[in-house]
This record gives C-alpha cells, structure tokens and sequence, in this order.
C-alpha cells in the first residue's frame, strides 16, 4: 500500500503559479507510476499528467501542455505539479495518484489505478 498526501493549494489570480506537492508513504516509491488528476465540481475527474517510475517518461493532457510540469524526486518519496499561466477553468480540486503501471490513457487511468489521495483545492479567479 502507499498513502498519498497532497499540499501546496490555494487561492490566486489568473496568469500566477502554483506548485502542488504529493508526498508518498508506504511501498518503495520508485516502483509507482505517479499522476496528477483534477475534479472540478459537477464534472468529470480529469486526467492532468503522468510520469514514469524513474520520471524519464511524462505526459500530459492536450490543454494542460505546456503549461504544467509534473516532476518526481524518489529520494524524497514526492512528486509535484508546477502549474503556470493559471485559469479560472483550472479551478478544482487537484488529486494524486499512484499505479505500479504507467498509464497514459485517461479511461484506463481512471479505471485502473487504485491509490488515491484525499486532493488539494486550487481556486483560480479572473
């Protein structure tokens, strides 16, 4: 098992940055793919970014490309979303995940990992 625990939310203004952190406990880190989703209220779970075990491999959904950077440290047990050029409509409740496979489809991702944190609220207004 491994316990995620996300930080780093809050309140800003469009065009500002955040940097969320998902600090990981439990298993050996490194043998997890990590991923970053989003759930705004009313919608749908979205699929943000992912990045392999080693974190030589990343990927991200069309919209946020570009804009957003996930990275890992394992000798830190931790993975991060630097998020940049913010929006009203990346408001949400961000979540960290983990899967021993890496998973680049948003269908499987959403079906098949099973480790989840609890999220971190990002509120962005214009």
């Amino acid at each position: 098992q491994v316990q995620l625990v996300e930080s780093g939310g809050g309140s800003v203004q469009a065009g500002d940055s955040l940097r969320l952190s998902c600090a990981a406990s439990g298993r050996t880190f490194s043998s997890y793919c990590m991923y970053w989703f989003r759930q705004a209220p009313g919608k749908e779970r979205e699929f943000v970014a992912a990045i392999s075990w080693s974190g030589g491999n990343t990927y991200y959904t069309d919209s946020m490309k570009g804009r957003f950077t996930i990275s890992r440290d394992n000798a830190k047990n931790t993975v991060t979303l630097q998020m940049n050029s913010l929006k009203p409509e990346d408001t949400a409740v961000y979540l960290c995940a983990a899967s021993t496979n890496y998973w680049t489809s948003a269908y499987e991702a959403n079906r098949k990992i099973q480790h989840w944190g609890q999220g971190t609220q990002v509120t962005v207004s214009s």
